[in-house]
């Protein structure tokens, strides 16, 4: 996978006829494994770093430290939901501490036609990410992107009464688009995600599955999924970012 056309031309399935013509979508784009190869620049010095976390501050020895981070992220969606709700870990902290990964800069990749396609596409650009803000303008800033987006909208501001509620919850999705201002009908969620994607086509935004990195990922929550059908709820998949171009086409 990886490639980014078949037959010389941008791959993408189903092209998506936006309402309200005259208005260009508002995009909300995923972060990790969406805008970049965060399976071989991140996700591993993630792994090691939330496993540190656990084993200092609940003592627990390594190996036990790395199962239950493997397994609130299974049960609840994120390692981070588990330690506050069981532990009462406090989620600036554990986000602060997980999230320095030293020399991270230097290994982020994204294409360069990517990059450009990002900065062509019209419409308003947000980062709509589970990830800790700092972070993000880090990714964001190292990737040539920061000119790009508007806004990030990060797991900090995901608390839906004062709850931890971060993508796929559908309640944190409407509090997000309602606190912006951004019509769900109008808003484009681009995800490497399923779940993420479904909980969006279920609020009426229009939904992209960017497919490139899932090969890097094998043992994440979409390992093989690239092999399978479209889902009903995803209308388009993408392996390129321009193929957003060719994919969204304004209705006439």
């Amino acid at each position: 996978m990886g490639g980014a056309a078949f037959g010389g031309r941008p791959h993408y399935t189903g092209a998506v006829n936006l309402p309200h013509s005259k208005q260009s979508p508002i995009w909300l784009f995923d972060l990790d494994n969406t805008l970049h190869d965060a399976s071989g620049a991140v996700f591993w010095r993630l792994n090691n770093s939330m496993t540190d976390y656990i084993q200092e501050h609940l003592g627990l020895p390594r190996d036990e430290a790395n199962q239950l981070r493997v397994q609130y992220w299974r049960r609840h969606g994120a390692t981070l939901l588990g330690l506050e709700k069981h532990h009462g870990i406090r989620a600036a902290h554990f986000l602060a501490q997980t999230h320095q990964l030293p020399g991270l800069e230097r290994d982020l990749r994204m294409p360069a036609s990517d990059r450009a396609a990002l900065k062509r596409l019209p419409g308003r650009k947000f980062i709509l990410t589970n990830a800790p803000a700092e972070y993000a303008k880090r990714v964001v800033t190292a990737l040539d992107l920061a000119s790009c987006f508007e806004g990030i909208i990060s797991i900090e501001g995901m608390r839906v009464f004062g709850d931890l509620r971060p993508k796929p919850d559908a309640r944190m999705l409407r509090v997000v688009l309602a606190r912006h201002r951004l019509p769900a009908h109008r808003c484009v969620l681009v995800e490497d995600t399923l779940a993420n994607l479904k909980t969006a086509r279920a609020a009426h935004l229009r939904t992209v599955w960017m497919q490139s990195y899932l090969k890097h990922n094998p043992h994440g929550p979409e390992a093989g999924a690239h092999l399978h059908r479209r889902p009903a709820w995803v209308c388009a998949r993408i392996r390129r970012l321009r193929a957003l171009h060719a994919a969204f086409i304004p209705s006439p």
